[in-house]
């Protein structure tokens, strides 16, 4: 099966995620292309907040396709993965045909219509362009990439009263992991791999730009500069990019026009998330020297 054939090049694919909002690096535009081109299944791993998920949601926008998420955690089983039968309309079904023999009525309650299906069977079974985020994978128990074997090995889903339902449209697959379970090497292996981590000091300062466009230059750069100085920390939990933008709107709708001590120090719970990394942070960071480097 080819693959989908989204994107014509690795530039048409900075053009159009940068369209939606998302500014890729060289490296992430590659690797999307090159998933489209080969229709293989794209793992993204990386700290939380770096724009794991936010990637999947820029190539569905951009190609105008659906976007099908499965949001994995600990004990998410097939029933929420793959699909699960409506019981009480079975029932219903059988009560109302209650003269008929047993294999008249499974004939008819193990059909289509009354298959209930989750993110993998949904995005298997659509004819229409179809992104399938597959977000946290590392969360999900280790069973659960038994499924997404078959469904990335083959693209497709056996149903046992049904047989085996195979795409039609093969979907763009994002999983995404923040590498807390190592996750096997079957399930790598059908896969592309991307890592993103914090974005450069000139990337980040130019997506700041752009989700926040009332913020000026030289508080942009001042920004990022904290923020850099913060990550350098080994906090329990680093600002994400997310953060980042959050704290620039912030700013803004605090009317600071430069970074003071007393307003960053008022407005750290904008970015960190734990009163300790709050405490290292307010006793660590020089904010003078800081913003002269």
């Amino acid at each position: 099966m080819a693959g989908t054939g989204y994107f014509t090049s690795v530039e048409d694919v900075t053009a159009k995620l940068a369209e939606t909002g998302y500014l890729a690096s060289a490296a992430v535009a590659t690797t999307v292309f090159l998933a489209d081109a080969l229709g293989k299944p794209l793992l993204i791993e990386g700290p939380a907040g770096v724009g794991k998920t936010e990637l999947a949601k820029a190539v569905a926008e951009a190609s105008a396709s659906r976007l099908v998420r499965l949001q994995c955690y600990e004990g998410v089983d097939e029933s929420r993965a793959l699909y699960e039968w409506n019981h009480a309309k079975q029932l219903l079904r059988i009560t109302a045909g209650k003269d008929e023999t047993w294999d008249e009525a499974r004939n008819d309650i193990f059909g289509e219509e009354f298959l209930l299906a989750r993110p993998l069977l949904t995005a298997i079974k659509g004819d229409e362009p179809t992104v399938l985020l597959i977000d946290e994978t590392d969360k999900a128990d280790v069973e659960i990439e038994g499924l997404l074997l078959e469904v990335l090995g083959d693209f497709q889903i056996t149903v046992p009263e049904l047989g085996t339902i195979t795409a039609g449209r093969k979907p763009f697959v994002v999983l995404t992991s923040n590498a807390t379970r190592e996750l096997s090497e079957a399930l790598r292996r059908r896969c592309l791999f991307l890592h993103i981590d914090f974005p450069d000091a000139a990337l980040e300062q130019r997506i700041v730009r752009l989700k926040v466009p009332g913020i000026d230059d030289a508080l942009a750069a001042s920004v990022i500069k904290v923020i850099t100085a913060l990550r350098a920390m080994e906090l329990r939990k680093a600002p994400s990019v997310a953060e980042t933008i959050d704290w620039a709107r912030t700013l803004l709708a605090l009317g600071a026009d430069t970074l003071g001590e007393d307003v960053v120090r008022a407005s750290l719970g904008v970015i960190l998330k734990h009163q300790d990394d709050v405490v290292k942070a307010d006793a660590r960071l020089e904010l003078g020297k800081v913003l002269d480097s």
